[in-house]
């Protein structure tokens, strides 16, 4: 049986370059070889031994452009075509797939966190996982997800052109929320301690405001009622928590960052604003069309996106770097 590379994390803070067997190919499934795969804070957290869903060892990678190496029969794939990949293996019969929300499916399986993902030579995945990005390159397949991401938590909280609209934290996840807020037509001020980080915010989200976390001043300056949306990505229990401060009268909370543990809030205060509070999870194929539409359009140039690149071995040593080193990191991604 032929075999692959994959870069396997075989415990917290432990990376390693392993051979895999190539995986059998179900009668619905693909069988692909990633070409890029783009390095997400999720990959990080794993590799910190942060991330609450997942079990070691684990092949990650979700974030995935892949070609195509073999189809079923009549499924009209043909091999040496790339596509983007919807990485949430859903059930289809639970409760939430019942409701046409696979993204928060009971049994769902992530590639790359509850199983295998992309970040090696082949992989098998649902036939309907795959997502149709005919005059994407690799690289803007990479990024069709994580930009998901964002599409998914802006139409969520229902952004329109009435809306004030904040975004705490400006990794990538939320670059991806305040770009397409300001696409939805929301005046987007998005706020982090990193320089670097406002300076991309600002050349990648039109018309945007970038404002330091500390800058309160400036916040009240912008929007002095507060924020109708706020959106959190930090992924910090303490800045969640400091949002509920950010939201207005009225006002909707949504988080895109996940923690360990419980977050807490006051209550008389969520009242006294009848507040809404959202969850925002992973993203729906309305949210991967929305994307590529927005790529297709210019709205996001895989040139602005993609400043740092490594290969498999070579993530041996970077991605430990990259997690503690950004300046002027904003995706990363694995040429395979």
């Amino acid at each position: 049986m032929t075999s692959f590379p994959a870069l396997v994390v075989t415990a917290p803070g432990a990376l390693a370059i392993e051979q895999r067997p190539q995986p059998a190919r179900g009668d619905d499934e693909v069988l692909v070889a990633p070409r890029r795969s783009g390095i997400c804070g999720t990959d990080y957290h794993i590799l910190a031994g942060n991330q609450p869903f997942l079990n070691y060892p684990r092949i990650m990678g979700h974030e995935l452009a892949v070609e195509i190496v073999e189809a079923p029969a009549g499924s009209g794939i043909a091999p040496g075509t790339t596509y983007a990949v919807n990485p949430y293996i859903a059930c289809g019969t639970c409760i939430a797939c019942r409701k046409d929300k696979p993204n928060c499916c009971t049994q769902i399986g992530v590639l790359g966190v509850h199983r295998d993902g992309g970040m090696a030579g082949l992989l098998a995945l649902p036939l309907r996982n795959l997502v149709p990005a005919a005059g994407l390159s690799v690289d803007e397949c990479a990024m069709v997800e994580f930009l998901a991401i964002g599409a998914h938590a802006a139409r969520r909280a229902n952004v329109s052109a009435h809306d004030q609209v904040l975004v705490v934290g400006a990794g990538p996840i939320g670059l991806g929320t305040a770009l397409f807020a300001a696409l939805a037509g929301g005046a987007v001020t998005v706020i982090d301690r990193d320089r670097d980080r406002l300076d991309a915010a600002q050349k990648l989200v039109p018309n945007c405001h970038a404002v330091d976390a500390g800058d309160s001043g400036a916040l009240h300056a912008i929007a002095d009622e507060g924020f109708d949306v706020v959106f959190d990505a930090t992924g910090s229990r303490a800045s969640i928590e400091q949002g509920f401060n950010h939201v207005a009268h009225g006002g909707r909370y949504c988080l895109v960052s996940i923690v360990k543990g419980d977050i807490s809030f006051v209550d008389a205060d969520f009242h006294r604003k009848e507040m809404t509070l959202l969850a925002s999870r992973n993203a729906l194929q309305v949210d991967f069309e929305r994307v590529i539409a927005a790529i297709k359009a210019g709205g996001a140039r895989s040139a602005d996106w993609i400043t740092h690149r490594t290969t498999l071995r070579g993530a041996l040593k970077d991605m430990p770097h990259w997690a503690t080193h950004k300046s002027g990191l904003i995706k990363a991604v694995i040429e395979i």
